[in-house]
């Protein structure tokens, strides 16, 4: 078992190909995210902790993405500006712009990285626009779980382009089905990871008041109006904080403006998040459906939060009911109000889970997947080295063949 799942990467034990590859000791990875950096996300997230983690162990890993603003860490290479588009009941910020695919054709070229690894390799912008150009060995990670428009549209015909990926990872089962149901082929599960040093603040006081925590982007699949309902159930010594913003939110504003205990934050920083998460007597992620992957629920239980959530399987692929977290079904509203007010009247049930959570998170740790993913680059690496040909070149790096500045060390 690796990652928590059984269904694992095959990780190299000597060469499977041929003697003709060595292994380096220092990678050039480019990790790329269709998704704005600047706009907080769980899969931005993943990329930026993941690159972080390869470059503690010694890798060149650089991330491209579009960003909004600044970049967010001095190893991010900006693509230009996102466009708001509308997937899975969300509003995801891509790039699909021409301007953006000739800086990631430029970009990738000028860094002559040894390996890709491409999250959300479909969607549309720079990860497509990778897997087009075929510069160098490529790892896809699927995230996304539900009905993404995507996916239906490539499946018209061009889902072919998928077949370019060398390695192909879900991070879950949910996001494996996706995948494999509109582009076949084979997928390894490996669950996101945490970095879960960055979580806890061991010098602040958990529960000075009693309090629930609410974090993400407003979208009526998160959960929101069904939270706001089990609330009004609960004693009038309990707070609710309520991070989160988007289009849609104003209506619940205006319905609950009366009542005093929830304070509205609207969208805030990392650091103010992992602080609440470190006060509040319990984090709640009420979500009705398309959940692929519980991140948010794994970065309450890194910083020692109990958990109330749906039992939705996303969510189940990080908490278990009554031993790290507290499960209801989706959309229950009884149900919530009853599982918050148990966990902050139990002090004894809250510190199981809390313990149990911090388990869990020690069990997903950034540095586990880390590893696991550079066996995986080596895989890659070591087949283009016996079969350089198994992927042809695009056209464009045929035409310009005396441009591309990667020169595998075997060629």
């Amino acid at each position: 078992m690796v990652n928590g799942v059984s269904d694992s990467p095959k990780i190299l034990t000597g060469s499977q190909f041929g003697p003709s590859y060595v292994r380096k000791k220092m990678l050039r990875i480019g990790l790329i995210s269709p998704y704005s950096l600047t706009i907080p996300g769980g899969v931005q997230a993943q990329v930026l902790g993941l690159a972080r983690e390869l470059r503690k162990m010694g890798h060149e890993a650089r991330v491209l993405g579009p960003c909004d603003g600044p970049p967010p860490e001095p190893f991010v290479t900006p693509l230009g500006n996102s466009l708001p588009t509308a997937a899975n009941g969300s509003i995801v910020p891509l790039a699909p712009d021409p301007s953006a695919a000739l800086r990631t054709i430029r970009a990738i070229n000028d860094e002559a990285f040894d390996v890709l690894h491409l999250h959300e390799p479909i969607a549309p912008g720079p990860t497509v626009t990778a897997l087009l150009l075929r510069l160098a060995p490529m790892v896809g990670t699927f995230h996304a779980a539900g009905d993404i428009a995507w996916y239906g549209r490539l499946s018209k015909g061009v889902n072919w382009i998928a077949d370019f990926l060398d390695a192909r990872i879900a991070v879950s089962p949910q996001a494996r089905e996706l995948a494999h149901r509109y582009l076949g082929g084979e997928y390894e599960i490996l669950f996101n990871g945490i970095e879960s040093d960055l979580y806890l603040r061991s010098e602040i006081v958990r529960g000075k008041s009693k309090s629930v925590f609410f974090c993400g982007r407003y979208e009526p699949r998160k959960g929101l109006a069904t939270l706001l309902e089990a609330f009004e159930k609960l004693a009038d010594d309990i707070e609710l904080w309520v991070a989160s913003d988007g289009e849609g939110i104003g209506e619940l504003k205006a319905k609950y403006a009366n009542d005093k205990r929830i304070s509205w934050l609207g969208r805030i920083t990392d650091a103010e998040k992992i602080d609440r998460l470190a006060k509040c007597s319990v984090f709640c992620a009420p979500s009705l459906h398309s959940e692929s992957f519980g991140i948010v629920v794994l970065e309450a239980m890194a910083s020692g939060a109990p958990v109330v959530a749906s039992a939705l399987e996303g969510y189940r692929n990080v908490a278990t009911h009554d031993v790290n977290g507290w499960l209801v079904e989706p959309g229950d509203v009884a149900g919530l109000a009853e599982g918050l007010a148990k966990i902050i009247d139990d002090q004894k049930l809250a510190e199981r889970l809390q313990r149990a959570g911090l388990e869990r998170a020690k069990e997903l740790s950034m540095r586990q997947l880390a590893e696991i993913y550079v066996e995986i680059y080596h895989k890659v690496l070591e087949r283009e080295s016996f079969d350089p040909d198994h992927h042809p070149k695009s056209r464009v790096v045929r035409m310009f063949a005396d441009r591309v500045l990667r020169r595998p060390e075997y060629s």
